[in-house]
């Protein structure tokens, strides 16, 4: 049986440039430089976490990132890591938002929710912050460890019951009494402390869409925080792109859409596979069936993954990118800001 065409080299490969410029917009090597404070007469201690670290009586720099919730972890005293481990992979597997899942983590942290603030105190603390968070609420970047939480144990106890998740009896009335709470906004030993976001995601998407315009196409920002189900958001910018190609609404095609935000799953795991994401179009789909596989099974199960491992595409190589059967696998990117989706529209 023949199969249907794949999409045309230059199209896959457009699609990963915009994606490069994103990343190369929140280097840590090139947006970090500029917001180093001046050195004190004492010492400068400098703490790192989240997916872009590697790159007291003094002053404390603290480089903070998307993926520092999960990379850097200290269980409050009485819990243990195991307990938190299967709590988070409980709100994972029900769909919580990212913020839901922060406030959680904050009362279940010995560092997280201002903690490791108030364990450099008195040294000044300078917080340069890199967000994977829609809105780019500095309280949320890896559950915040050098800022104060506005948020309560009640809070996080709501989470928690909101999606049934199952509690040890002492844990649940550690909650229920406030025994975990974190340090607040009226504490005096934050009055000294500054932070700054210096990379987000909307960056991420302005430098795409510059990318892509560079290349002759328009470009579109749709948002840098759209949120929810995964399934549903698909289902949202496959109307969106409908409605340009067929209606010229609210973009002319030919165009390019963009978007970022924090995509969530019920049921599933993201990030267990080496793909970052995959292309897809509609010979894709023509090609996955062709092979016995069944999208729409795929999608019930939560599981893209192995339908595009299946389907026998296109490989293209690059430095840094490598698309096989659809998968675009991109390597350690060395930093966070979040989901990037890019979307062609081609004239009706």
């Amino acid at each position: 049986m023949r199969h249907p065409a794949p999409p045309r080299p230059q199209q896959v490969e457009f699609l990963l440039d915009p994606y490069r410029h994103a990343l190369a917009a929140a280097d840590p090597m090139k947006v970090l430089p500029p917001h180093l404070p001046e050195p004190p007469r004492g010492r400068t201690v400098v703490v790192g976490m989240g997916k872009a670290a590697a790159a007291m009586d003094d002053l404390v720099i603290a480089l903070i990132s998307g993926g520092g919730s999960a990379l850097c972890a200290l269980p409050a005293q009485g819990i243990s890591l195991a307990q938190k481990q299967a709590i988070t992979q409980a709100l994972l597997l029900r769909g919580a938002t990212i913020a839901e899942m922060n406030t959680v983590r904050k009362h279940l942290s010995a560092i997280k929710g201002g903690r490791l603030a108030m364990q450099a105190w008195p040294a000044r603390v300078v917080s340069l912050l890199i967000s994977d968070i829609p809105g780019d609420d500095p309280a949320l970047i890896a559950s915040a460890p050098t800022l104060a939480d506005a948020s309560s144990c009640a809070d996080a106890l709501h989470v928690l019951d909101r999606h049934a998740v199952e509690l040890s009896a002492p844990l649940r009335s550690a909650l229920a009494a406030g025994a975990l709470e974190s340090p607040k906004p009226q504490d005096a030993r934050f009055a000294a402390h500054s932070h700054a976001v210096i990379a987000c995601a909307q960056d991420g998407l302005e430098a795409a869409a510059q990318a892509a315009r560079r290349h002759g196409w328009t470009a579109h920002v749709l948002s840098d925080s759209m949120e929810g189900e995964a399934r549903e958001l698909a289902k949202a910018h496959a109307a969106i792109a409908m409605q340009v190609q067929r209606r010229g609404q609210p973009f002319e095609a030919p165009c390019v859409l963009l978007s970022a935000g924090e995509a969530t799953v019920t049921d599933g795991l993201d990030g267990n596979s080496g793909a970052a994401g995959a292309w897809i179009s509609p010979a894709t789909l023509q090609r996955a069936r062709a092979c016995a596989r069944t999208p729409q099974e795929a999608l019930l199960d939560n599981d893209s993954g192995s339908l595009f491992e299946a389907v026998d595409g296109l490989v293209i190589t690059g430095s840094l990118f490598e698309a096989v059967d659809g998968l675009v696998i991109t390597g350690p990117t060395l930093t966070n800001i979040n989901d990037f989706r890019a979307v062609i529209v081609e004239a009706a």
